[in-house]
């Protein structure tokens, strides 16, 4: 077989520039792994690179196939003796667009950013975790250094990264105060929220204050809700803003506010992967899927998840498994 299903683009644009194409197979070279993929996360990173912002303008050449988050079966290992054999069920993050995407049959992957799927976890859930898991980890655990007796807010807590997000800082023994919508209130308490805010109620800004840290999942793109943010920390409090340029005056805004503050980028990471592949299979955090679509429906998957009103994730069914 040198051919495969994908989903794919051909340049910038709506939904609509995605189309099932068959086209050639990776070829897995040096230290990866071919995957035979399972299903693959929908994550805000695709909706933008498909319409010409986020990692577009690293793409070399089209078609091009996204999608970073995969769930699937090792297809070939890098050498007769490694632990990931032809068979082994396995997870992970992808450099797209430096490589080809999950929004196919077939992925050829670094080890350093793929490990076993987690026990339990399906195929689907699994496919969930990767982008989202790192980016709240890097955020909350890594850089906001979440602890004991620390106040938190974390916006749009009930969304792909929020979830996780919420989840992360309760653990580690954060006092959480998410916000998001009304309908969405009681599932962030049972994911360990302590306090929850209704955006929709009136402004977030009138309900807390005195923050250690702010997890910034929205910037200003809307509602300037990061720029209020900062009225809402305590003076030498940190903001960590996620969604690349959706706050072009970060810096300005947070030093005349005698705050921190700084962005983050997710980096394909096994071996932090691992930490979190233990708490979902403890049990001690938990993927939330809201909806499932066919690959074939990608389109449909971009439309729903630029609404913004996701719970979870959105994951692609690329095969049966």
């Amino acid at each position: 077989m040198t051919t495969m299903r994908a989903m794919t683009m051909s340049g910038a644009g709506g939904p609509e520039a995605l189309s099932m194409a068959e086209i050639p197979r990776p070829v897995r070279v040096s230290s990866e792994v071919l995957v035979k993929v399972h299903a693959a996360g929908v994550n805000p990173i695709d909706v933008k690179t498909r319409s010409g912002k986020g990692g577009f303008g690293a793409i070399a050449s089209f078609p091009v196939v996204l999608g970073n988050d995969f769930s699937g079966v090792v297809v070939e290992a890098p050498y007769a003796a490694h632990p990931l054999q032809p068979g082994t069920e396995v997870y992970g993050m992808g450099m797209v667009p430096r490589m080809s995407g999950a929004y196919a049959e077939y992925m050829s992957v670094s080890l350093l950013s793929v490990i076993r799927k987690p026990v339990g976890l399906s195929h689907i859930e699994a496919a969930g975790v990767p982008v989202a898991a790192l980016t709240a980890w890097g955020m909350v655990v890594e850089t906001a250094k979440a602890h004991e007796g620390q106040r938190m807010l974390i916006h749009a807590g009930a969304g792909g990264v929020g979830h996780f997000a919420v989840q992360f800082a309760a653990y580690f023994g954060a006092h959480v105060i998410a916000t998001g919508s009304s309908r969405n209130l009681g599932w962030l308490r049972e994911l360990g929220a302590a306090e929850v805010i209704d955006y929709t109620a009136g402004p977030f800004e009138d309900a807390v204050k005195d923050v250690d840290a702010v997890i910034d999942l929205i910037g200003n793109v809307q509602f300037d809700t990061a720029s209020r943010s900062l009225k809402v920390l305590r003076p030498g409090g940190i903001i960590v803003n996620g969604p690349s340029g959706s706050w072009p005056t970060m810096a300005e805004e947070a030093a005349a506010a005698g705050v921190r503050a700084t962005g983050f980028q997710v980096a394909p990471d096994g071996s932090t992967l691992a930490i979190i592949s233990r708490l979902l299979e403890s049990g001690e955090v938990r993927v939330y899927v809201d909806k499932v679509f066919e690959l074939e429906q990608a389109a449909d998957a971009h439309r729903e998840i630029a609404e913004g009103h996701t719970r979870g994730k959105i994951v692609l069914k690329v095969c049966e498994g």
